[in-house]
């Protein structure tokens, strides 16, 4: 189903004029033709007041096609059940009084921005018993359609990654109601679908990275072994979230702007290993580079000296040379000195 645009014009303010003026004609009607009856007893002025009272009784009713929009709201109108159009742009409207504003997702509350708890629906307009005084309430029952940007905030969910190492994730989405007709008739409640497919796409994507970069893993479905992780490729992997769960959405008529990480982080009953172990994988590749460094500098040592010819050492006591530069360059702790005072051999 495609949307339409229900062709109305904004006669709300003059329609609502119109009922006050003739409320107040109603009115005056039974007041003179009250006071003229008593005194001439005349059957015209008896239907006068007939007449005024069943005008003063039925005079509302134009009041329930008045609807007020403000900007970034639209309205689905159906009219005894067909539906016959939105209502975009904001404005003080009149339609059909028999028509009837849907919104199924009017009362979900979901863990996003501009989700209210809103009350049962409730007429925009009042009168009093006495019929002499109207009130407008411009929120129009509660089933108008928000087509602003929301954002939507899933609570974390655990799943494995491709390795099977459990982690938890939570992903943010900037979504927006493109096509009214599609999100009211096409799904049961769009704000209930958009959440379980954002569910289902994070789950389908999560499962083709690693937590952290892994030999010989394909990320992207090529065939071939790539470096895309959840940690360092939160971007693409932003970017394939969003793609899937547009591709699911699109029969809701919904938009998806953008989808962003909030939450990334190993299960509790991993995280102390993998701590660990990234511990280790840090230590090693700094001993890797103190190692690489100590013996440069033992290189660099042994040529200047043999260059300019301060010392001759044979090869036991390069040997030796090298395993205490190479003490003390990779060790932990200062050096202790130790100075020999007697001969060099």
């Amino acid at each position: 189903m495609e949307e339409k645009i229900y062709t109305t014009k904004r006669k709300g303010m003059a329609v609502l004029v119109t009922v006050l003026f003739v409320y107040l004609i109603a009115i005056a009607g039974i007041v003179f033709g009250a006071v003229r009856y008593e005194d001439s007893a005349e059957t015209g002025y008896l239907v006068l007041m007939v007449v005024s009272i069943v005008v003063l009784s039925l005079g509302w009713f134009p009041l329930i096609g008045l609807r007020v929009l403000k900007p970034q709201e639209a309205l689905v109108l159906t009219l005894f059940g067909k539906y016959v159009g939105t209502i975009r742009e904001a404005g003080f409207y009149f339609v059909n009084p028999f028509c009837t504003a849907i919104n199924p997702a009017a009362t979900t509350k979901l863990a996003q921005s501009g989700d209210i708890q809103q009350t049962a629906a409730k007429s925009a307009f009042s009168i009093s018993a006495d019929g002499t005084s109207v009130s407008v309430d411009g929120s129009t029952s509660g089933k108008k359609i928000s087509l602003k940007a929301m954002t939507l905030s899933n609570g974390r969910q655990k799943i494995n990654d491709c390795l099977g190492n459990p982690v938890e994730i939570g992903i943010a989405v900037i979504w927006r109601v493109m096509d009214t007709a599609k999100a009211v008739f096409n799904v049961d409640n769009y704000k209930e679908y958009l959440s379980l497919q954002c569910d289902s796409a994070l789950r389908n994507i999560v499962r083709v990275y690693p937590y952290d970069v892994a030999p010989n893993v394909d990320t992207t479905g090529d065939g071939v072994a790539d470096e895309g992780s959840l940690r360092g490729s939160a971007e693409v992997v932003a970017g394939r979230i969003r793609d899937e769960i547009q591709s699911k959405v699109n029969e809701a008529g919904l938009e998806i702007v953008e989808a962003r990480i909030t939450y990334l982080a190993y299960a509790p009953e991993i995280a102390s290993v993998m701590l660990q172990r990234q511990q280790a994988s840090a230590i090693i590749d700094a001993r890797k580079m103190i190692v690489d460094g100590a013996v440069g500098m033992v290189e660099m040592a042994l040529e200047e000296l043999n260059k300019k010819q301060v010392v001759d050492l044979d090869e036991e006591r390069k040997a030796a040379m090298v395993s205490n530069l190479l003490v003390v360059l990779c060790g932990n702790h200062d050096a202790q000195p130790i100075v020999n005072s007697g001969s060099l051999y």
